[in-house]
């Protein structure tokens, strides 16, 4: 299962998709997650300190374009040993390509190393542990609608769209999930995001209604968050007990199948 993780920036896609990678890899599941950022910070939110040594970023080299559309020229098992690192509670980071002078011009072979990564994930990977039997993808894009103009996420099951109670937040959803519904993408849900008060939470629920979107859950404001990054630390080591964490394992679970949309009052969890 690969699922993507978009919305504008600083709506919380990062600490989502760093939590929600490493709650899954508790479970037993195999989990690889994906810096699809060219500003890359996965690595500090899930849990790699300054001064730690991070993987390759994957070249552009690895796709070849062929008669049948890109392919990876090195297998997913060769591709996590090369360019992957193990993070903490074993996922293994993989990191998109970033710009290395000024005016060296687009994105692009870096965005088609992603998506050709994509198509083949689901494929075995024999040198990760041979007692798991699932293996999930998460993916933490940037917060330009690029990556679905450039069919980045094309190969994703579900995109996760994360959603503040602002107007200019719920205008880059509202964009990206059009978007996203001219795609192959099999799922496109809302994960709400700095909840304070009932009234944010029922402004969230209302535009997913109006829009006809998948609302999957909520994740109260926490200053935890906050203090995490200037801690440099993850959130789940800062504060493993945080309202924020149990919130995403709640939705992680609901992500795992085939769930009715989340109508119900979105101000349980959020904090007083």
């Amino acid at each position: 299962m690969k699922i993507a993780v978009a919305g504008k920036g600083g709506a919380g896609k990062t600490t989502f998709c760093a939590t929600y990678a490493r709650l899954l890899a508790r479970t037993g599941r195999q989990v690889v997650a994906i810096d699809g950022d060219t500003n890359p910070n996965l690595h500090a939110a899930i849990g790699i300190g300054p001064g730690a040594t991070l993987p390759p970023f994957l070249p552009a080299s690895l796709v070849a374009r062929r008669f049948d559309g890109p392919r990876l020229t090195e297998t997913i098992d060769e591709v996590l040993t090369n360019y992957a690192l193990a993070t903490p509670d074993g996922v293994h980071l993989l990191r998109m390509g970033v710009p290395r002078h000024a005016d060296e011009g687009c994105m692009c072979s870096a965005h088609a190393t992603v998506s050709a990564l994509l198509a083949e994930l689901d494929r075995d990977t024999e040198h990760l542990e041979a007692d798991h039997t699932e293996t999930i993808t998460v993916l933490d894009l940037e917060a330009s609608p690029e990556h679905l103009s450039r069919g980045t996420a094309r190969h994703a099951d579900v995109l996760v769209l994360m959603a503040e109670p602002y107007f200019r937040s719920l205008e880059a959803v509202r964009l990206q999930a059009a978007l996203a519904a001219e795609t192959v993408i099999d799922r496109i849900v809302v994960v709400a995001n700095k909840v304070r008060t009932a009234d944010d939470g029922a402004a969230i629920t209302q535009f997913c209604e109006r829009h006809g979107l998948e609302l999957v859950g909520s994740l109260p404001w926490s200053d935890a968050v906050l203090d995490a990054d200037a801690a440099t630390s993850s959130l789940l080591d800062h504060a493993p007990d945080d309202p924020v964490v149990e919130a995403v394992g709640e939705i992680m679970e609901r992500l795992m199948v085939r769930a009715e949309p989340v109508k119900a009052s979105m101000d349980a969890g959020v904090q007083g």
